[in-house]
């Protein structure tokens, strides 16, 4: 039965999502806000936004659905294919896409795409909802991502990703002047205890609540008041490129999770938002599980990120083709 609330004069100005959340110690607040959106908790008997301000005295009605069982389902969604044989496949992910199912998204993720396909996945892992999976991108990251077909191809790049023999390349463009034309990040990163969707890098390793990174950079390009760099990651931190270059007051350009500006300000121009991380999975290599051979797939930039660069250089009032001819060596 849906449960009815009068609101106090004393909780007027209160957020509507806050206000329900300390009411209902039992849902979270992304729970309650997936319920606003989905109509299921009502003012006055009309829908409402999260961000909607009481005034006291509204009748809020909460309908707290349980959600429906999540499931990798087939899907007819479009996907580029960098590389595919008896046992692994590469595709390039667009910017958007998440990896697999969970948090409240069962559609539109690569699995599904996979599944639409009639991909046959490996099922080693364990979780029915992430078949092939054996390692993630970020859902706002694109670029190349490696997946097991069968059982043994999972285990042999399973192991492969334990002892750092997969390498893993990236372009970033990240806010500011880079010092120096390399250099190497090795921060600790944990989950952030006052924000629990981000994560945090720290000075030592914290038994329990961080762990070793390590990130490896070189400039490609400097572009007006930012940074085009390649990087290499050593270990695969959930964020470690955001957290690392963040920690340098040097966050990815469009990620203002961690501390980038809504939009990159060229002298008193302010270019149009990016709409996502610049950040891109580039390179990808690794050892083809049952003979060995080295594969090497490169992934080419998006064409969001490359006009980005172009509007980039121009209100710079520099050469897009150099840019291009800098980007060659690594796409």
């Amino acid at each position: 039965m849906p449960s009815e609330f009068i609101v106090e004069a004393e909780h007027a100005g209160a957020r509507l999502d806050r206000y329900v959340a300390s009411l209902l110690a039992d849902l979270s607040r992304t729970r309650i806000q997936e319920l606003i959106r989905s109509g299921l908790i009502l003012v006055d008997g009309q829908a409402a936004k999260d961000a909607m301000k009481l005034k006291g005295g509204e009748r809020i009605t909460v309908d707290a659905q349980p959600r429906p069982p999540l499931e990798a389902a087939a899907e007819n969604i479009p996907l580029e294919v960098l590389h595919e044989d008896d046992d692994v496949i590469v595709i390039n992910k667009p910017a958007g896409m998440t990896v697999h199912a969970g948090a409240g998204i069962s559609t539109g993720t690569l699995v599904n795409a996979l599944l639409g396909r009639g991909q046959s996945l490996s099922r080693a892992g364990g979780d029915e909802l992430r078949p092939g999976i054996v390692h993630r991108l970020d859902r706002e990251t694109s670029g190349a991502i490696l997946v097991a077909k069968n059982d043994f191809a999972h285990a042999r790049l399973s192991e492969a990703f334990r002892q750092r023999a997969i390498k893993k390349t990236y372009v970033a463009l990240v806010q500011g002047a880079l010092k120096g034309e390399h250099g190497s990040i090795d921060l600790p990163i944990g989950r952030d205890p006052a924000r629990r969707t981000r994560m945090t890098a720290r000075r030592t390793v914290v038994a329990g609540k961080s762990r070793e990174a390590l990130t490896d950079w070189r400039v490609i390009s400097r572009i007006g008041p930012a940074t085009l760099v390649e990087v290499t990651l050593h270990t695969g931190r959930t964020h470690q490129i955001r957290v690392h270059f963040s920690a340098l007051k040097h966050p990815v350009v469009g990620d203002t999770l961690y501390g980038a500006a809504a939009q990159v300000l060229v002298g008193k121009l302010a270019l149009p938002p990016l709409g996502r991380n610049f950040l891109h999975a580039a390179r990808l290599g690794f050892a083809q599980p049952r003979t060995g051979a080295w594969i090497d797939i490169r992934a080419p930039l998006p064409f969001d990120l490359r006009e980005f660069l172009r509007r980039l250089a121009a209100a710079s009032g520099e050469s897009s083709g150099g840019i291009d001819a800098a980007l060659a060596a690594y796409l």
